[in-house]
This record gives structure tokens, sequence and C-alpha cells, in this order.
């Protein structure tokens, strides 16, 4: 198997949290689609603005709060960089992904949406993919229309094709099942959807720490995603969309810094970004985050994802030798996720067993009601690998699968 080419030892060394012991053992963290590690830069950014340069942005004249702006500015402009957007204005910070789609679903909903037209969603959405937009449905009557997935896990582009007419008016899909690790055909997606009228966001969450999403290449209307599962703090979000589109919505909340000017007989809206930004921010991760991007970049895109296929290669093929090892999403295109079942076993009691060793998987349905059912299946266990995992890890978690299938056995 080919090399990745960087150190995987020297990369842990920077996470300081990976180097303990859980329940009398090592600790192998593989539940990084629910949240990654942070590198020691991050956790250091944070602590410099507490201890440096704690002060409000934007408002004030001295030197702390000139400092705050600068770089909380400076992450902005990274982040457009990251994404490849036509600007920096067309980022604007949120606390999540979920906060993001709530802020369309707020805005471009209440705008542009309006009884008898239709939303388009998949059968394999987070939570935060479904109920804004049954919400915003039943506000406004209209409906709200499913994309049917197949036993591998997979869109049937046909069907999706089908449900698309003059009616559609938003197709919200992610880029990336987080049950699964589907890799989604967003390209196709998209423009099957700009032919037919409508706009499209992109959930973003669990692609932007997999590989290289770039805004202007998709086409896409909006995209949102996460710091946190992208090596960033948490509580922090990020939503792009395209200009046209963000100066024509409605703010998403009334307060300070999303206007220029208030009377009581009426108020004049900010510019974007800073007409969605209302209050005062999360300044610290939002700085912090910028630390994040820079880890990313110092591994490189193309190493990171080399890296993470690898693993997922290597762990699909040892654990699919286990007897009564159930794999659950067999999609061709997958990112580091491998959801699975031991035969007869409810997942949380596997989950429980590995923490007793100190493995950290995710059990349950992983906000993704809809998509369990439709396997007909409760919930899953779920291993999800990041650029500091290794082989040897996969290595034990293989062995206490093992030995929790024979004992089921």
């Amino acid at each position: 198997m080919a090399k990745t080419g960087f150190d995987v030892d020297d990369i842990r060394e920077r996470f300081p949290v990976l180097h303990q012991e859980v329940n009398g053992r090592p600790l192998v963290y593989l539940d990084n689609a629910a949240t990654s590690q942070k590198p020691l830069s991050v956790i250091e950014a944070l602590n410099h603005y507490y201890t440096t340069d704690n002060s409000n942005i934007h408002r004030g004249a001295h030197a702390l709060a000139a400092r705050a702006t600068d770089y909380y500015e400076n992450t902005r402009k990274s982040v457009s960089s990251f994404l490849n957007a036509p600007s920096e204005e067309q980022i604007i910070f949120t606390k999540g992904t979920t906060e993001g789609i709530n802020l369309v679903a707020s805005t471009f909903g209440r705008k542009f949406i309006h009884e008898g037209d239709e939303i388009i969603i998949s059968a394999m959405e987070h939570h935060s993919n479904i109920v804004p937009w049954q919400m915003l449905c039943a506000e406004k009557g209209a409906t709200l229309k499913v994309i049917p997935i197949t036993d591998d896990g997979e869109l049937i582009m046909e069907e999706y094709e089908k449900l698309l007419s003059s009616k559609t008016k938003l197709v919200s899909v992610l880029h990336v099942s987080n049950a699964l690790g589907t890799v989604n055909p967003m390209e196709s997606i998209i423009s099957m959807a700009h032919r037919a009228g409508a706009k499209v966001l992109v959930d973003a969450a669990q692609s932007t720490s997999h590989f290289t999403v770039d805004v202007q290449a998709l086409d896409c209307d909006f995209l949102v995603f996460s710091a946190h599962k992208l090596y960033g703090p948490t509580g922090l979000g990020v939503l792009y969309g395209k200009r046209e589109l963000l100066e024509e919505m409605p703010p998403y909340q009334g307060g300070g810094e999303m206007i220029k000017e208030v009377d009581f007989s009426g108020t004049t809206y900010n510019e974007i970004p800073f007409k969605f930004e209302a209050g005062t921010p999360n300044i610290a991760d939002v700085i912090a985050f910028q630390k994040a991007l820079e880890f990313v970049s110092t591994v490189g895109k193309e190493q990171l994802l080399a890296h993470e296929n690898e693993l997922l290669t290597y762990a699909t093929e040892k654990l699919g030798t286990i007897k009564g090892f159930i794999p659950v999403g067999k999609a061709k295109h997958k990112v580091s996720v491998l959801s699975f079942l031991i035969n007869g076993m409810h997942p949380f009691d596997v989950g429980m067993m590995l923490d007793a060793v100190g493995i950290a998987v995710r059990t349950g349905h992983h906000c993704a009601q809809p998509l369990m059912k439709r396997f007909n299946i409760e919930g899953t266990v779920r291993a999800s690998f990041a650029v500091y995992n290794t082989k040897q890890e996969i290595d034990v978690l293989y062995v206490s699968l093992s030995r929790i299938a024979k004992r089921k056995n």
C-alpha cells in the first residue's frame, strides 16, 4: 500500500488529549465524525487571546480592540481562501452547521419559499438538515420531498431527477453522510437543481475535514460547516453564500453590529457579512480557528486524505474478517467512517465494552433516525478516523471487537 509521506507520530505529538489513559488503557480515539481533537496551537491561541488581547471587536479605538479585530477578520480571510470563496464578505460566522442551516431556512426561506413550493433533501440527512425545513414547510405550506437511497447507502440519482420540477425552490443535501461516510455527487446534484431553477445548500460538516471543498467549482448557493470537526473549537461554524442571495435575504437576528443606523422610526441594516452577525461574536474561538486551518494547510489535504483512506481500507478489510461483523453503508465513494453492527448485540452495549478498554467510538442513530429506519435498525457502532489515527489503533479495535463477537457467539 502506498505511503502517505508524512509522520503520523509527529502529528500525534501536537494533540495533547491523545496522550492519556482511559480505564487503565491508552486512549484510542475513533469518534472524529462527532468532533475532532484540537492541536496544541489551537489551545494556545485561545489562551493567548484571553491573556493578551481580550477585547470586543469592531467598535473599540484602543490597541486591544484593534488587535482582536485584526485577528478575527484575518480568520474570515483564511476561511474564504480555504473554501475558494469569491470574497471574504460572503463568509458568515455562526454557532455551527446547525445554526447555518437554520439561518438560511429563516431568511432565504422567509423571503423566497411560498405555499405550494417544494424543498428536496435526502434520506441520509442529519436531523439539523431535516427539522428546519419541516418547520419552514409547515409555516409556508410548502412540501418536503426526500431522495431515496440504495441498500449500499448511495443516492438514487434517477429518483432525484424525477423529484425536480418547476416547484422546486431549494435542494439541501449533505456532502458526506455522518452515519455512513458516503460521499454524495454534489456537482451533479447542484447542476441538476440549477437546471430546474432551484438553489442548493451544501451541508459540508463532514466533508471539509477530509478533502478540498471549492464553492466556486461546486457552484453551490450556500454551504455550511462546523469548526470543531476541522480540528478547531466548538461553538463556531461558517455559512458561505452567493453575494446576490445574501444581499437580498433579511437579517437573521436583530441587535448590535448588524445595523448601520437605528432610530425609533426605523433601522438601516449593515452590509454583509455583518448583517447576519448580531451581537458580540465568539471572538476567541474564531481567532483560534485560524490555527486549525494552518494545521490542515501544513499537513496538506492530499496527504491527509491519503492517510485516512488508507486507514479506512485497512479497517474495512480487517474488521470484515470478524465473525458477526455487519457493515452498514457500502458506498463506492466514502470518507473514513465505518458504521457496523456486531450480530445480535445492541450498539450501545458494544460501545460500552469498547470504552472499558479505552476505545472511544460513537453509538446510536447519529442524529439520522430516518436513515436508521431505512435500514430497519436502531443504530450502529461508528468508528471514524482522522489524520492522527494509526493502523495500530485499528489493530486494538480489531482485537477488542473479536473478543466481544466471540463472547456473544
